[in-house]
C-alpha cells in the first residue's frame, strides 16, 4: 500500500518533520492571520474532522515519540483528504505552499493505525519519499 502526507516546507519543532496540513492551518488561526469568519469556519471544520478522523491517542501526551501521520492511499484515506477543501483553500489564500509526499512502503515504526492513516516514529533513513508541490 502507498501512503502520503500533505504538509508545508516548515519543519515542526516536536517531530522535526515537515508540518502537516492540519497544524499548518491551525498556525494561521493562532497567528490571527485569518479573518473572524474564516476562524469560525476553521473551528467548524476542525470539530468535524476530529469527529470523523480518529485523533491518534499519543497527541494527548504531547506526542512524546515525535510520530507523524500518513494517510493511507485507499478509499477512506483519499475520501477524507478530498473533504479537506477548507484547509486547502486557506493555504492557497494565505500563500502557504502545500506539498504531497508519497511512499510505497511503511516509512518507519508504526505506533498507531486506523482505517484512514498510520502514525510512525523513527522514520527509516533509506525510505524513498517522493515529494511534489500540491496544485489543487
Amino acid at each position: 500500500m502507498k501512503y502520503y502526507r500533505i504538509h508545508t516546507a516548515d519543519v515542526a519543532y516536536i517531530t522535526q518533520q515537515p508540518r502537516g496540513i492540519f497544524t499548518a492551518i491551525g498556525k494561521l488561526v493562532d497567528a490571527r492571520t485569518m479573518n473572524e469568519e474564516e476562524i469560525k469556519e476553521y473551528w467548524k471544520n476542525r470539530e468535524y474532522f476530529e469527529k470523523v478522523l480518529p485523533v491518534p491517542p499519543y497527541y494527548e501526551q504531547g506526542n512524546p515519540d515525535r510520530a507523524i501521520t500518513w494517510f493511507k492511499n485507499n478509499e477512506k484515506g483519499n475520501d477524507i483528504y478530498k473533504q479537506m477543501t477548507f484547509y486547502r483553500a486557506m493555504a492557497k489564500k494565505y500563500d502557504v505552499a502545500l506539498y504531497k509526499s508519497e511512499v510505497d512502503e511503511i516509512p518507519g515504526e508504526v505506533i498507531y493505525e486506523d482505517e484512514f492513516q498510520i502514525a510512525v516514529k523513527n522514520q527509516k533513513d533509506d525510505v524513498k519519499i517522493s515529494t511534489v508541490l500540491c496544485v489543487d
